[in-house]
């Protein structure tokens, strides 16, 4: 008999117990799919112009003003909610709070750099 413990141990270590444990997705494609109401092809058009917008946040986030970067925060955060991508909306959410942290800005483009790559992953 299989205890409950050690299925624990192995669904939050895919790779067997010496693989760390499982990482959050950097999309959560369950919300994802219920926003789209499961349609593939919405999801992966809605992914790409998600990941155009990131992309352009990323190249323009440290020239930015004050107000802009609030402005581009808030924009990010809700489309970042919109399609799943908790942890970003959650970065925004600091931004918004923290405009000139460069911590929370270099956060921020190394979250939307696991985005891109986990997109291309998904789309093919």
């Amino acid at each position: 008999m299989v205890s409950q413990n050690t299925n624990a141990v192995a669904f939050a270590m895919p790779g067997g117990e010496s693989c760390g444990a499982a990482q959050a997705r950097p999309i959560d494609l369950a919300h994802l799919s219920r926003q789209t109401m499961g349609d593939r092809a919405l999801e992966l058009e809605v992914l790409g112009l998600f990941v155009q917008q990131v992309l352009q946040a990323r190249d323009q986030i440290f020239g930015m003003s004050t107000n802009e970067r609030l402005r581009l925060a808030h924009s990010l955060k809700g489309s970042a909610r919109g399609v799943g991508a908790f942890a970003i909306a959650a970065c925004a959410d600091e931004i918004e709070a923290q405009p000139q942290d460069e911590t929370v800005l270099r956060r921020m483009v190394a979250l939307i750099d696991d985005v891109r790559d986990f997109v291309a992953a998904v789309s093919r």
